[in-house]
Protein backbone atom coordinates (compact mmCIF):
# COMPACT_ATOMS: atom_id res chain seq x y z
CA UNK A 1 0.00 0.00 0.00
CA UNK A 2 1.33 3.43 -0.94
CA UNK A 3 1.97 5.31 2.36
CA UNK A 4 1.43 8.66 0.61
CA UNK A 5 -2.20 7.85 -0.06
CA UNK A 6 -3.20 6.59 3.37
CA UNK A 7 -3.69 8.44 6.61
CA UNK A 8 -4.65 6.38 9.62
CA UNK A 9 -5.91 7.75 12.87
CA UNK A 10 -6.53 5.26 15.64
CA UNK A 11 -8.64 6.15 18.62
CA UNK A 12 -8.35 3.75 21.55
CA UNK A 13 -11.17 3.53 24.05
CA UNK A 14 -9.98 0.95 26.60
CA UNK A 15 -10.01 -2.35 24.62
CA UNK A 16 -12.04 -0.95 21.73
CA UNK A 17 -10.65 0.94 18.75
CA UNK A 18 -11.94 2.42 15.55
CA UNK A 19 -9.80 2.79 12.48
CA UNK A 20 -10.78 5.41 9.98
CA UNK A 21 -9.10 5.56 6.65
CA UNK A 22 -8.84 8.51 4.30
CA UNK A 23 -7.78 6.74 1.17
CA UNK A 24 -7.29 7.04 -2.56
CA UNK A 25 -9.30 4.69 -4.75
CA UNK A 26 -6.45 2.16 -4.76
CA UNK A 27 -6.13 2.19 -1.02
CA UNK A 28 -9.90 1.88 -0.63
CA UNK A 29 -9.81 -1.29 -2.72
CA UNK A 30 -6.99 -2.66 -0.59
CA UNK A 31 -8.94 -1.87 2.56
CA UNK A 32 -12.05 -3.56 1.16
CA UNK A 33 -10.12 -6.69 0.26
CA UNK A 34 -8.88 -6.75 3.85
CA UNK A 35 -12.54 -6.40 4.92
CA UNK A 36 -11.96 -3.09 6.69
CA UNK A 37 -14.53 -0.71 5.25
CA UNK A 38 -13.31 2.90 5.10
CA UNK A 39 -15.54 5.66 6.43
CA UNK A 40 -16.76 8.31 4.01
CA UNK A 41 -14.58 11.39 3.77
CA UNK A 42 -15.27 13.95 6.49
CA UNK A 43 -17.03 11.50 8.82
CA UNK A 44 -16.42 12.12 12.52
CA UNK A 45 -16.47 9.34 15.07
CA UNK A 46 -18.17 10.62 18.20
CA UNK A 47 -16.69 9.53 21.51
CA UNK A 48 -20.13 8.56 22.82
CA UNK A 49 -20.73 6.30 19.81
CA UNK A 50 -17.32 4.64 20.21
CA UNK A 51 -18.04 4.07 23.90
CA UNK A 52 -21.48 2.67 23.07
CA UNK A 53 -20.03 0.18 20.59
CA UNK A 54 -17.30 -0.84 23.03
CA UNK A 55 -20.00 -1.52 25.61
CA UNK A 56 -21.89 -3.57 23.02
CA UNK A 57 -18.82 -5.72 22.44
CA UNK A 58 -18.25 -6.16 26.17
CA UNK A 59 -21.91 -7.08 26.73
CA UNK A 60 -21.72 -9.55 23.85
CA UNK A 61 -18.62 -11.23 25.32
CA UNK A 62 -20.41 -11.57 28.67
CA UNK A 63 -23.59 -12.99 27.15
CA UNK A 64 -22.40 -15.62 24.69
CA UNK A 65 -24.10 -18.45 26.58
CA UNK A 66 -27.26 -20.07 25.27
CA UNK A 67 -30.37 -17.97 26.01
CA UNK A 68 -33.23 -20.40 25.36
CA UNK A 69 -33.82 -23.81 26.93
CA UNK A 70 -35.63 -26.74 25.36
CA UNK A 71 -38.31 -26.43 28.06
CA UNK A 72 -39.39 -23.03 26.73
CA UNK A 73 -42.03 -22.10 24.25
CA UNK A 74 -42.29 -18.74 22.47
CA UNK A 75 -44.71 -17.33 25.05
CA UNK A 76 -42.59 -18.25 28.07
CA UNK A 77 -39.43 -17.02 26.31
CA UNK A 78 -41.11 -13.64 25.74
CA UNK A 79 -42.26 -13.42 29.36
CA UNK A 80 -38.74 -14.17 30.58
CA UNK A 81 -37.22 -11.49 28.34
CA UNK A 82 -39.85 -8.92 29.37
CA UNK A 83 -39.29 -9.54 33.06
CA UNK A 84 -35.62 -8.63 32.74
CA UNK A 85 -36.73 -4.98 32.64
CA UNK A 86 -40.46 -4.37 32.48
CA UNK A 87 -40.06 -0.60 32.11
CA UNK A 88 -37.73 -0.83 29.14
CA UNK A 89 -39.08 0.46 25.83
CA UNK A 90 -39.78 -2.50 23.58
CA UNK A 91 -41.32 -0.72 20.57
CA UNK A 92 -40.81 2.75 19.12
CA UNK A 93 -43.69 3.69 16.80
CA UNK A 94 -43.35 7.28 15.66
CA UNK A 95 -43.79 9.40 18.76
CA UNK A 96 -45.37 6.52 20.68
CA UNK A 97 -43.39 4.19 22.91
CA UNK A 98 -44.44 0.83 24.34
CA UNK A 99 -42.75 -0.77 27.33
CA UNK A 100 -42.31 -4.49 27.87
CA UNK A 101 -44.82 -4.27 30.72
CA UNK A 102 -47.46 -2.75 28.44
CA UNK A 103 -46.90 -5.44 25.80
CA UNK A 104 -46.98 -8.20 28.40
CA UNK A 105 -50.22 -6.96 29.94
CA UNK A 106 -51.87 -6.63 26.53
CA UNK A 107 -50.63 -10.10 25.58
CA UNK A 108 -52.41 -11.52 28.65
CA UNK A 109 -55.63 -9.71 27.76
CA UNK A 110 -55.52 -10.98 24.17
CA UNK A 111 -54.82 -14.54 25.36
CA UNK A 112 -57.77 -14.32 27.77
CA UNK A 113 -60.03 -13.06 24.96
CA UNK A 114 -59.00 -15.93 22.71
CA UNK A 115 -59.44 -18.56 25.42
CA UNK A 116 -62.52 -17.33 27.26
CA UNK A 117 -64.62 -15.64 24.60
CA UNK A 118 -63.51 -17.15 21.30
CA UNK A 119 -62.96 -20.68 22.64
CA UNK A 120 -59.47 -21.10 21.12
CA UNK A 121 -58.07 -24.48 22.20
CA UNK A 122 -54.44 -25.68 22.11
CA UNK A 123 -53.42 -26.20 18.50
CA UNK A 124 -56.27 -24.12 17.01
CA UNK A 125 -55.14 -21.90 14.16
CA UNK A 126 -55.70 -18.14 14.42
CA UNK A 127 -55.30 -15.91 11.36
CA UNK A 128 -53.25 -12.73 11.76
CA UNK A 129 -54.07 -10.28 8.95
CA UNK A 130 -52.45 -6.98 9.87
CA UNK A 131 -50.37 -4.22 8.45
CA UNK A 132 -47.31 -3.28 10.49
CA UNK A 133 -48.48 -1.99 13.87
CA UNK A 134 -47.48 -2.37 17.55
CA UNK A 135 -50.57 -4.52 18.20
CA UNK A 136 -49.09 -7.24 16.01
CA UNK A 137 -46.84 -8.17 18.97
CA UNK A 138 -49.49 -8.80 21.68
CA UNK A 139 -51.68 -10.45 19.03
CA UNK A 140 -48.87 -12.87 18.14
CA UNK A 141 -47.79 -13.67 21.68
CA UNK A 142 -51.42 -13.71 22.83
CA UNK A 143 -52.06 -16.53 20.37
CA UNK A 144 -49.02 -18.41 21.70
CA UNK A 145 -50.04 -17.76 25.32
CA UNK A 146 -53.51 -19.18 24.66
CA UNK A 147 -51.92 -22.28 23.10
CA UNK A 148 -52.98 -21.41 19.57
CA UNK A 149 -51.10 -21.52 16.28
CA UNK A 150 -50.51 -18.21 14.52
CA UNK A 151 -51.13 -18.02 10.78
CA UNK A 152 -49.72 -14.64 9.60
CA UNK A 153 -51.35 -13.57 6.33
CA UNK A 154 -49.94 -11.28 3.66
CA UNK A 155 -51.83 -8.00 4.09
CA UNK A 156 -51.56 -7.31 0.35
CA UNK A 157 -53.73 -10.31 -0.55
CA UNK A 158 -57.26 -10.02 -1.88
CA UNK A 159 -60.19 -11.49 0.10
CA UNK A 160 -60.46 -14.66 -2.01
CA UNK A 161 -56.73 -15.30 -1.45
CA UNK A 162 -57.09 -14.74 2.29
CA UNK A 163 -60.10 -17.03 2.34
CA UNK A 164 -58.05 -19.78 0.70
CA UNK A 165 -55.49 -19.57 3.53
CA UNK A 166 -58.14 -19.45 6.26
CA UNK A 167 -59.88 -22.49 4.76
CA UNK A 168 -56.64 -24.39 4.28
CA UNK A 169 -55.47 -23.65 7.83
CA UNK A 170 -58.91 -24.33 9.29
CA UNK A 171 -58.80 -20.97 11.09
CA UNK A 172 -62.10 -19.84 12.58
CA UNK A 173 -60.65 -16.76 14.31
CA UNK A 174 -59.05 -13.81 12.53
CA UNK A 175 -57.23 -10.89 14.15
CA UNK A 176 -57.19 -7.87 11.85
CA UNK A 177 -57.66 -4.08 11.95
CA UNK A 178 -59.92 -1.33 10.67
CA UNK A 179 -57.73 -0.87 7.58
CA UNK A 180 -58.97 -4.28 6.39
CA UNK A 181 -62.62 -3.69 7.35
CA UNK A 182 -63.84 -3.20 3.77
CA UNK A 183 -62.78 -6.77 2.93
CA UNK A 184 -64.48 -8.44 5.90
CA UNK A 185 -67.97 -8.85 4.34
CA UNK A 186 -66.47 -10.95 1.53
CA UNK A 187 -64.57 -13.10 4.03
CA UNK A 188 -67.59 -13.60 6.27
CA UNK A 189 -69.78 -14.49 3.30
CA UNK A 190 -67.33 -17.19 2.26
CA UNK A 191 -66.67 -18.41 5.83
CA UNK A 192 -69.73 -17.67 8.02
CA UNK A 193 -68.23 -19.27 11.15
CA UNK A 194 -65.28 -16.85 11.11
CA UNK A 195 -64.93 -14.79 14.31
CA UNK A 196 -63.18 -11.46 13.77
CA UNK A 197 -61.24 -9.43 16.33
CA UNK A 198 -59.93 -5.97 15.46
CA UNK A 199 -56.81 -4.75 17.22
CA UNK A 200 -58.61 -1.47 17.91
CA UNK A 201 -60.57 -3.50 20.48
CA UNK A 202 -57.43 -4.36 22.47
CA UNK A 203 -57.39 -1.05 24.36
CA UNK A 204 -60.90 -1.75 25.69
CA UNK A 205 -60.21 -5.24 26.98
CA UNK A 206 -60.76 -5.47 30.73
CA UNK A 207 -57.92 -6.52 32.99
CA UNK A 208 -60.51 -8.22 35.21
CA UNK A 209 -61.16 -10.69 32.42
CA UNK A 210 -57.49 -11.36 31.74
CA UNK A 211 -57.44 -14.73 33.50
CA UNK A 212 -55.41 -17.05 31.31
CA UNK A 213 -54.97 -20.74 31.82
CA UNK A 214 -51.88 -21.28 29.67
CA UNK A 215 -51.73 -24.83 28.33
CA UNK A 216 -48.46 -26.71 28.39
CA UNK A 217 -46.73 -26.16 25.05
CA UNK A 218 -43.24 -27.48 24.33
CA UNK A 219 -40.69 -27.25 21.55
CA UNK A 220 -42.37 -29.91 19.40
CA UNK A 221 -45.76 -28.22 19.37
CA UNK A 222 -46.82 -26.28 16.30
CA UNK A 223 -46.46 -22.49 16.73
CA UNK A 224 -46.79 -20.87 13.30
CA UNK A 225 -48.16 -21.72 9.87
CA UNK A 226 -46.20 -19.61 7.42
CA UNK A 227 -47.76 -19.64 3.97
CA UNK A 228 -45.28 -19.56 1.13
CA UNK A 229 -45.54 -16.66 -1.26
CA UNK A 230 -47.22 -18.75 -3.93
CA UNK A 231 -45.05 -17.43 -6.78
CA UNK A 232 -45.35 -20.83 -8.50
CA UNK A 233 -48.85 -21.92 -7.48
CA UNK A 234 -51.14 -22.21 -4.46
CA UNK A 235 -49.53 -21.17 -1.14
CA UNK A 236 -48.47 -24.01 1.15
CA UNK A 237 -48.43 -23.76 4.93
CA UNK A 238 -44.95 -24.42 6.33
CA UNK A 239 -45.37 -25.89 9.83
CA UNK A 240 -42.94 -24.23 12.24
CA UNK A 241 -42.81 -25.45 15.83
CA UNK A 242 -41.87 -23.48 18.95
CA UNK A 243 -38.54 -25.31 18.83
CA UNK A 244 -37.96 -24.44 15.16
CA UNK A 245 -38.34 -20.71 15.81
CA UNK A 246 -36.45 -20.66 19.11
CA UNK A 247 -33.62 -22.53 17.40
CA UNK A 248 -33.46 -19.98 14.58
CA UNK A 249 -33.68 -17.01 16.95
CA UNK A 250 -30.77 -18.41 18.97
CA UNK A 251 -28.70 -18.98 15.82
CA UNK A 252 -29.42 -15.41 14.67
CA UNK A 253 -28.58 -14.04 18.10
CA UNK A 254 -25.16 -15.66 17.88
CA UNK A 255 -24.32 -14.78 14.28
CA UNK A 256 -25.54 -11.17 14.57
CA UNK A 257 -24.16 -10.74 18.11
CA UNK A 258 -27.52 -9.38 19.22
CA UNK A 259 -27.75 -7.90 22.73
CA UNK A 260 -30.35 -6.10 24.85
CA UNK A 261 -28.93 -2.72 23.86
CA UNK A 262 -29.71 -3.30 20.18
CA UNK A 263 -32.57 -1.55 18.40
CA UNK A 264 -33.78 -3.35 15.29
CA UNK A 265 -35.47 -1.46 12.46
CA UNK A 266 -38.65 -3.13 11.19
CA UNK A 267 -39.50 -1.78 7.75
CA UNK A 268 -40.61 -4.95 5.99
CA UNK A 269 -44.01 -6.58 6.55
CA UNK A 270 -44.19 -8.32 9.93
CA UNK A 271 -46.18 -11.22 8.43
CA UNK A 272 -43.13 -12.36 6.44
CA UNK A 273 -41.06 -15.18 7.93
CA UNK A 274 -37.82 -13.18 7.69
CA UNK A 275 -39.21 -10.18 9.57
CA UNK A 276 -41.11 -12.40 11.99
CA UNK A 277 -37.86 -14.02 13.09
CA UNK A 278 -35.21 -11.28 12.71
CA UNK A 279 -37.42 -8.22 13.23
CA UNK A 280 -39.89 -9.40 15.89
CA UNK A 281 -38.87 -12.59 17.71
CA UNK A 282 -35.12 -11.96 17.81
CA UNK A 283 -35.18 -8.52 19.48
CA UNK A 284 -38.11 -9.25 21.79
CA UNK A 285 -36.77 -12.60 23.01
CA UNK A 286 -33.38 -11.15 23.92
CA UNK A 287 -34.84 -8.04 25.56
CA UNK A 288 -33.84 -5.58 22.82
CA UNK A 289 -36.06 -2.98 21.11
CA UNK A 290 -37.88 -2.51 17.80
CA UNK A 291 -38.05 0.70 15.77
CA UNK A 292 -41.25 0.01 13.85
CA UNK A 293 -42.49 1.55 10.60
CA UNK A 294 -45.74 1.13 8.73
CA UNK A 295 -44.04 1.09 5.32
CA UNK A 296 -40.91 1.97 3.36
CA UNK A 297 -42.30 5.39 2.43
CA UNK A 298 -41.37 8.16 2.66
CA UNK A 299 -37.64 7.31 2.93
CA UNK A 300 -36.72 10.67 4.52
CA UNK A 301 -38.87 9.89 7.56
CA UNK A 302 -37.27 6.49 7.90
CA UNK A 303 -33.75 7.89 8.06
CA UNK A 304 -34.77 10.62 10.49
CA UNK A 305 -36.36 8.06 12.79
CA UNK A 306 -33.34 5.73 12.60
CA UNK A 307 -31.15 8.59 13.79
CA UNK A 308 -33.63 9.80 16.43
CA UNK A 309 -34.11 6.33 17.91
CA UNK A 310 -30.42 5.33 17.54
CA UNK A 311 -31.23 2.10 15.70
CA UNK A 312 -28.35 -0.37 15.44
CA UNK A 313 -29.53 -3.12 13.05
CA UNK A 314 -31.29 -2.46 9.74
CA UNK A 315 -32.76 -5.47 7.91
CA UNK A 316 -34.07 -4.68 4.46
CA UNK A 317 -34.53 -5.87 0.91
CA UNK A 318 -32.25 -5.24 -2.09
CA UNK A 319 -34.41 -2.44 -3.54
CA UNK A 320 -34.12 -0.45 -0.31
CA UNK A 321 -30.34 -0.74 -0.21
CA UNK A 322 -30.17 0.11 -3.91
CA UNK A 323 -32.00 3.35 -3.10
CA UNK A 324 -29.43 4.08 -0.38
CA UNK A 325 -26.64 3.55 -2.90
CA UNK A 326 -28.26 5.88 -5.44
CA UNK A 327 -29.10 8.60 -2.93
CA UNK A 328 -27.49 11.87 -4.12
CA UNK A 329 -25.47 12.21 -0.91
CA UNK A 330 -24.28 10.08 1.97
CA UNK A 331 -26.99 9.76 4.61
CA UNK A 332 -25.35 9.88 8.07
CA UNK A 333 -26.63 6.97 10.17
CA UNK A 334 -24.08 6.97 13.00
CA UNK A 335 -25.78 4.48 15.32
CA UNK A 336 -26.08 1.63 12.78
CA UNK A 337 -23.66 -1.23 13.22
CA UNK A 338 -24.94 -3.37 10.33
CA UNK A 339 -27.46 -3.71 7.53
CA UNK A 340 -28.83 -7.11 6.56
CA UNK A 341 -30.26 -7.93 3.15
CA UNK A 342 -32.79 -10.71 2.85
CA UNK A 343 -35.98 -11.91 1.11
CA UNK A 344 -34.43 -11.72 -2.39
CA UNK A 345 -30.96 -12.00 -4.00
CA UNK A 346 -28.73 -8.94 -3.74
CA UNK A 347 -26.99 -7.93 -6.99
CA UNK A 348 -23.20 -7.98 -6.57
CA UNK A 349 -22.96 -4.52 -8.13
CA UNK A 350 -25.15 -3.04 -5.38
CA UNK A 351 -23.03 -4.69 -2.68
CA UNK A 352 -19.87 -3.17 -4.13
CA UNK A 353 -21.39 0.29 -4.46
CA UNK A 354 -22.76 0.12 -0.91
CA UNK A 355 -19.32 -0.78 0.48
CA UNK A 356 -17.85 2.22 -1.36
CA UNK A 357 -20.39 4.60 0.16
CA UNK A 358 -21.08 3.52 3.75
CA UNK A 359 -18.87 2.60 6.73
CA UNK A 360 -21.09 -0.14 8.17
CA UNK A 361 -21.37 -3.60 6.58
CA UNK A 362 -24.22 -4.77 4.38
CA UNK A 363 -24.49 -8.48 5.10
CA UNK A 364 -26.19 -10.81 2.66
CA UNK A 365 -27.63 -14.06 3.83
CA UNK A 366 -30.06 -16.73 2.72
CA UNK A 367 -33.15 -18.37 4.06
CA UNK A 368 -36.57 -19.76 3.26
CA UNK A 369 -39.81 -20.04 5.17
CA UNK A 370 -39.38 -23.80 5.51
CA UNK A 371 -36.20 -23.20 7.55
CA UNK A 372 -37.70 -20.70 10.02
CA UNK A 373 -36.21 -18.95 7.85
CA UNK A 374 -32.49 -18.05 8.22
CA UNK A 375 -29.90 -20.57 6.94
CA UNK A 376 -26.68 -18.70 6.10
CA UNK A 377 -25.12 -15.29 6.63
CA UNK A 378 -21.90 -13.63 5.62
CA UNK A 379 -19.95 -13.16 8.86
CA UNK A 380 -20.21 -9.91 10.78
CA UNK A 381 -16.51 -10.14 11.54
CA UNK A 382 -14.17 -11.71 9.05
CA UNK A 383 -14.33 -12.32 5.31
CA UNK A 384 -17.51 -11.31 3.51
CA UNK A 385 -17.64 -12.44 -0.10
CA UNK A 386 -19.66 -10.42 -2.58
CA UNK A 387 -22.15 -12.64 -4.38
CA UNK A 388 -22.01 -15.32 -1.67
CA UNK A 389 -24.83 -16.15 0.71
CA UNK A 390 -22.12 -16.76 3.30
CA UNK A 391 -21.59 -19.53 5.84
CA UNK A 392 -24.13 -21.70 7.67
CA UNK A 393 -25.37 -19.98 10.82
CA UNK A 394 -24.60 -21.70 14.16
CA UNK A 395 -26.33 -25.05 14.74
CA UNK A 396 -27.41 -25.35 11.08
CA UNK A 397 -25.86 -27.65 8.48
CA UNK A 398 -25.80 -27.00 4.75
CA UNK A 399 -24.73 -29.31 1.95
CA UNK A 400 -24.76 -29.49 -1.84
CA UNK A 401 -26.36 -32.68 -3.13
CA UNK A 402 -27.19 -34.27 -6.45
CA UNK A 403 -30.61 -35.69 -7.31
CA UNK A 404 -29.62 -39.04 -5.79
CA UNK A 405 -28.89 -37.41 -2.42
CA UNK A 406 -25.12 -37.78 -2.70
CA UNK A 407 -22.99 -35.04 -1.11
CA UNK A 408 -21.01 -33.10 -3.71
CA UNK A 409 -17.50 -31.71 -3.16
CA UNK A 410 -16.49 -28.07 -3.26
CA UNK A 411 -16.92 -26.44 -6.65
CA UNK A 412 -19.58 -28.83 -7.96
CA UNK A 413 -23.06 -27.48 -8.65
CA UNK A 414 -26.06 -29.18 -7.09
CA UNK A 415 -29.09 -28.53 -4.89
CA UNK A 416 -28.57 -26.68 -1.64
CA UNK A 417 -29.92 -28.72 1.29
CA UNK A 418 -30.41 -27.78 4.95
CA UNK A 419 -30.41 -29.81 8.16
CA UNK A 420 -30.99 -28.61 11.72
CA UNK A 421 -33.49 -27.74 14.41
CA UNK A 422 -34.82 -24.91 12.25
CA UNK A 423 -36.22 -27.20 9.52
CA UNK A 424 -40.01 -27.23 9.37
CA UNK A 425 -42.14 -30.16 10.46
CA UNK A 426 -43.66 -30.33 6.98
CA UNK A 427 -46.39 -28.73 4.87
CA UNK A 428 -49.82 -28.46 6.45
CA UNK A 429 -52.05 -31.31 5.23
CA UNK A 430 -49.73 -32.01 2.28
CA UNK A 431 -47.85 -35.26 3.04
CA UNK A 432 -46.80 -35.82 -0.58
CA UNK A 433 -45.40 -32.28 -0.88
CA UNK A 434 -43.61 -32.80 2.44
CA UNK A 435 -42.05 -36.05 1.19
CA UNK A 436 -40.77 -34.24 -1.89
CA UNK A 437 -39.31 -31.41 0.20
CA UNK A 438 -37.63 -33.40 2.97
CA UNK A 439 -35.28 -36.30 2.17
CA UNK A 440 -34.21 -38.02 5.36
CA UNK A 441 -33.21 -35.15 7.65
CA UNK A 442 -32.40 -32.79 4.77
CA UNK A 443 -34.67 -30.00 3.53
CA UNK A 444 -34.39 -29.72 -0.25
CA UNK A 445 -34.50 -25.99 -0.93
CA UNK A 446 -34.95 -26.07 -4.69
CA UNK A 447 -32.01 -23.67 -5.01
CA UNK A 448 -29.02 -24.55 -7.15
CA UNK A 449 -25.54 -23.57 -6.03
CA UNK A 450 -22.10 -24.63 -4.89
CA UNK A 451 -19.65 -24.37 -2.00
CA UNK A 452 -16.22 -22.86 -2.56
CA UNK A 453 -12.96 -24.05 -1.03
CA UNK A 454 -13.41 -21.78 1.99
CA UNK A 455 -16.84 -23.18 2.84
CA UNK A 456 -18.83 -20.21 1.50
CA UNK A 457 -22.02 -20.98 -0.39
CA UNK A 458 -23.20 -19.42 -3.64
CA UNK A 459 -26.64 -19.62 -5.24
CA UNK A 460 -26.60 -19.85 -9.00
CA UNK A 461 -30.36 -20.10 -9.44
CA UNK A 462 -33.65 -21.67 -8.51
CA UNK A 463 -33.85 -25.27 -9.65
CA UNK A 464 -37.16 -24.59 -11.39
CA UNK A 465 -35.74 -21.43 -13.04
CA UNK A 466 -32.73 -23.14 -14.60
CA UNK A 467 -32.83 -23.18 -18.41
CA UNK A 468 -31.74 -25.88 -20.80
CA UNK A 469 -30.31 -24.36 -23.97
CA UNK A 470 -29.20 -27.05 -26.41
CA UNK A 471 -29.00 -29.40 -23.45
CA UNK A 472 -26.66 -27.06 -21.53
CA UNK A 473 -27.63 -25.66 -18.11
CA UNK A 474 -28.04 -21.88 -18.13
CA UNK A 475 -28.59 -20.03 -14.86
CA UNK A 476 -30.66 -16.83 -15.17
CA UNK A 477 -29.00 -15.18 -12.17
CA UNK A 478 -25.63 -15.20 -13.94
CA UNK A 479 -27.18 -13.23 -16.80
CA UNK A 480 -29.07 -10.93 -14.42
CA UNK A 481 -25.87 -9.99 -12.58
CA UNK A 482 -24.35 -8.84 -15.88
CA UNK A 483 -27.46 -6.89 -16.84
CA UNK A 484 -27.23 -5.01 -13.52
CA UNK A 485 -23.71 -3.89 -14.47
CA UNK A 486 -24.98 -1.95 -17.48
CA UNK A 487 -25.33 1.76 -16.67
CA UNK A 488 -28.93 2.79 -16.12
CA UNK A 489 -30.38 -0.66 -15.37
CA UNK A 490 -32.54 -0.56 -12.25
CA UNK A 491 -34.11 -4.03 -12.34
CA UNK A 492 -33.46 -7.17 -14.35
CA UNK A 493 -34.88 -10.66 -14.60
CA UNK A 494 -34.36 -13.52 -17.04
CA UNK A 495 -36.76 -16.36 -17.85
CA UNK A 496 -36.78 -19.18 -20.38
CA UNK A 497 -38.65 -18.87 -23.66
CA UNK A 498 -39.58 -22.18 -25.36
CA UNK A 499 -37.64 -22.71 -28.58
CA UNK A 500 -38.35 -25.53 -31.05
CA UNK A 501 -34.71 -25.81 -32.08
CA UNK A 502 -32.77 -25.12 -28.88
CA UNK A 503 -35.28 -26.20 -26.25
CA UNK A 504 -35.20 -22.84 -24.46
CA UNK A 505 -33.81 -19.37 -25.06
CA UNK A 506 -33.14 -16.71 -22.40
CA UNK A 507 -35.51 -13.73 -22.44
CA UNK A 508 -34.61 -10.62 -20.41
CA UNK A 509 -36.96 -8.16 -18.73
CA UNK A 510 -35.38 -4.85 -17.73
CA UNK A 511 -36.51 -1.65 -16.02
CA UNK A 512 -34.38 1.49 -16.34
CA UNK A 513 -33.53 4.13 -13.77
CA UNK A 514 -35.77 7.19 -13.87
CA UNK A 515 -34.96 9.45 -16.79
CA UNK A 516 -32.78 6.83 -18.53
CA UNK A 517 -33.51 5.38 -21.97
CA UNK A 518 -31.90 2.03 -22.72
CA UNK A 519 -31.22 0.57 -26.16
CA UNK A 520 -31.72 -3.15 -26.65
CA UNK A 521 -28.86 -3.50 -29.15
CA UNK A 522 -26.32 -1.83 -26.86
CA UNK A 523 -27.47 -3.85 -23.85
CA UNK A 524 -27.26 -7.20 -25.66
CA UNK A 525 -23.84 -6.30 -27.05
CA UNK A 526 -22.68 -5.56 -23.48
CA UNK A 527 -23.94 -8.94 -22.27
CA UNK A 528 -22.49 -10.85 -25.24
CA UNK A 529 -19.05 -9.41 -24.49
CA UNK A 530 -19.13 -11.00 -21.03
CA UNK A 531 -20.77 -14.43 -21.42
CA UNK A 532 -21.13 -17.18 -24.00
CA UNK A 533 -23.43 -16.51 -26.94
CA UNK A 534 -25.84 -19.30 -25.98
CA UNK A 535 -26.42 -17.57 -22.62
CA UNK A 536 -27.14 -14.18 -24.18
CA UNK A 537 -30.86 -13.30 -24.13
CA UNK A 538 -32.68 -13.62 -27.40
CA UNK A 539 -34.28 -10.23 -26.79
CA UNK A 540 -35.00 -7.67 -24.07
CA UNK A 541 -38.43 -6.52 -22.93
CA UNK A 542 -38.38 -3.09 -21.30
CA UNK A 543 -40.93 -2.39 -18.54
CA UNK A 544 -41.48 0.64 -16.26
CA UNK A 545 -41.03 -1.72 -13.27
CA UNK A 546 -40.81 -5.48 -12.78
CA UNK A 547 -43.71 -7.16 -10.96
CA UNK A 548 -42.88 -8.06 -7.36
CA UNK A 549 -44.64 -9.65 -4.42
CA UNK A 550 -45.01 -8.00 -1.01
CA UNK A 551 -41.52 -8.94 0.12
CA UNK A 552 -39.71 -7.75 -2.98
CA UNK A 553 -39.27 -10.98 -4.90
CA UNK A 554 -39.61 -10.57 -8.66
CA UNK A 555 -42.62 -12.56 -9.85
CA UNK A 556 -41.22 -14.64 -12.66
CA UNK A 557 -44.59 -16.35 -13.02
CA UNK A 558 -46.02 -12.98 -14.08
CA UNK A 559 -43.15 -12.47 -16.52
CA UNK A 560 -43.75 -15.90 -18.02
CA UNK A 561 -47.42 -15.02 -18.47
CA UNK A 562 -46.38 -11.80 -20.26
CA UNK A 563 -44.03 -13.75 -22.51
CA UNK A 564 -46.71 -16.37 -23.29
CA UNK A 565 -49.15 -13.63 -24.16
CA UNK A 566 -46.75 -12.19 -26.71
Amino acid sequence: MNPKTVQIQIIFVREYFVCWWTCSAGARNTAREAHVLPAPSGMRVEKSLVTHRWRQDRAWRRGRGKVFSSAMNLATAFIRAAELDLQKKAIYWGDQEYSYQELLEETERVAALLQNQLNVKPGDRVGLWLKNCPEFVPALFGIFRAGGVAAPINNFLKPHEVNYILNDAGADVLITDEAMAEHLPALLAARPQLQVVKVEQFAGLSEDGAQVNPPERNETDLAVLIYTSGTTGRPKGAMLSHGNLLHNVESCRLVLETIREDRVVVLLPMFHSYMLCVGVLLPLLVGASIVLFRSLHPPRNIFQEIVRRQATILPGIPQFFRSLVHAPMNIPLPSLRMCISGAAPMPVQVLKEFADKYPFPLIEGYGLSEASPVVTKNPLKGVRKAGSIGLPIPHVEVSIQNDAGELLPAGEIGELCVRGGNVMQGYWNLPEETARAIRGEWLLTGDIGYRDGDGYYFITDRKKDMLLVNGINVYPREIEEILYQFPGVKEAAVIGLPDARKGEQPLAFVAANEGVTLEEKALLHFVREKIADYKTPRRVVFLPALPRNATGKILKTALREMAAGG
